[in-house]
């Protein structure tokens, strides 16, 4: 049975425009003008292969998708002096041993995500490996979802909802061991955690990214909020680290979530749903904020070991939270009613 997509309560932007969502998904033994073609079939558009590992395909009826071995040094302009360009196919064809190929997806609606779950039945049917696939891999599933609104309160609401619900969503995903022991999605402090989910916490925008910034001075965490903190105050951000390979975008960058393209019974839409929870406990305030009580007063306990069987009793109580009974991706606007918009 094919799982729904389920819809975020907030679909459009304060602007009214729908909400979109980057999907980035590594894999490996496929290459990358293979995976190129794969998605052309799908798509349509023109694949421009640039090297043995890194091709466009773009104008397709979805966007621009870029396919490329996710190994800076394999690719000119990315780091280097051009002198060794030459040698970049070598380390690429060496690199692709262990370092993943990465499909970047166009922004595309919620509505439209049911194209990218064919698209990786197809990569699967010819052969991409998932993270599961070897003890070597630690392969990823990366949303972006565009945000609703940049306003304080709505960003802190839905971090407060992400860091009460990531202990239950480390369990459900089973984060690959290799992912866990490499350190780029590393979970938040718990002494953060804790101070941010407190119903006393409500500091403006600024004192928001200062604190996440003083407490969390990397982009290797499961949720990654530089690249939204780059767009809103590029000169707060770059006051307190100086980092290249941050994109300002106005998006969440979700990094948690495994990819298991060997796996069949894998699919973006559990992976998906589960942000949707995220979202959909943010716009529950009154929730929010008791679970948020509950949560610090674990933490000052050190009980914290249980949280993710209190949420399995929260959703089980709020089945909105988590269920379809809320909205799916199928239903469209004017069958089920009009999007809820941004205020």
């Amino acid at each position: 049975m094919t799982t729904p997509f389920l819809l975020p309560p907030l679909r459009t932007t304060s602007q009214g425009t729908p909400r979109r969502v980057g999907v980035e998904l590594e894999f490996a033994d496929l290459d990358a003008p293979s995976a190129a073609a794969c998605v052309h079939r799908l798509f349509g558009g023109s694949v421009t292969v640039e090297n043995p590992h890194r091709c466009l395909v773009t104008e397709t009826r979805l966007g621009d998708f870029t396919v490329e071995l996710d190994m800076r040094s394999a690719h000119k302009g990315k780091g280097g002096a051009a002198i060794l360009d030459p040698l970049r196919p070598l380390w690429g064809n060496i690199g692709s041993l262990v370092m993943p190929f990465e499909i970047a997806a166009p922004p595309v609606t919620v509505e439209q995500m049911p194209e990218l779950e064919e698209m990786v039945a197809r990569l699967r049917a010819l052969g991409a490996a998932g993270t599961e696939a070897s003890p070597l891999f630690a392969f990823g599933l990366h949303f972006n979802p565009e945000v609703a609104r940049t306003d304080g309160d709505y960003l802190l609401d839905t971090l407060k909802a992400f860091l009460l619900l990531a202990p239950w969503l480390r369990r459900e995903i089973r984060v690959d061991v290799t992912r866990r022991l490499s350190g780029f999605i590393a979970a938040f402090p718990t002494p953060y955690a804790a101070k941010v989910v407190d119903p006393a916490y409500r500091p403006d925008l600024g004192g928001l990214i200062d604190d996440y910034l003083a407490d969390n001075p990397t982009r290797n965490r499961e949720l990654d909020l530089f690249p939204l903190f780059a767009h809103l105050d590029r000169d707060r951000l770059a006051a307190a680290m100086a980092d290249p390979h941050i994109r300002p975008r106005p998006t969440f960058h979700y990094r948690l979530p495994n990819a298991r393209l060997s796996d069949p019974s894998w699919s973006l839409a559990a992976d998906w749903n589960r942000w949707v929870a995220v979202e959909r406990l943010a716009a529950d305030r009154a929730l929010l904020d008791g679970l948020g009580t509950d949560y610090r007063r674990a933490a000052e306990a050190q009980q914290l070991d249980g949280w993710a069987e209190r949420i399995d009793a929260v959703l089980a109580a709020n089945p909105g939270i988590h269920g379809a009974d809320a909205g799916i991706a199928e239903q469209v606007d004017g069958v089920d009613g009009p999007a809820r918009q941004a205020g």
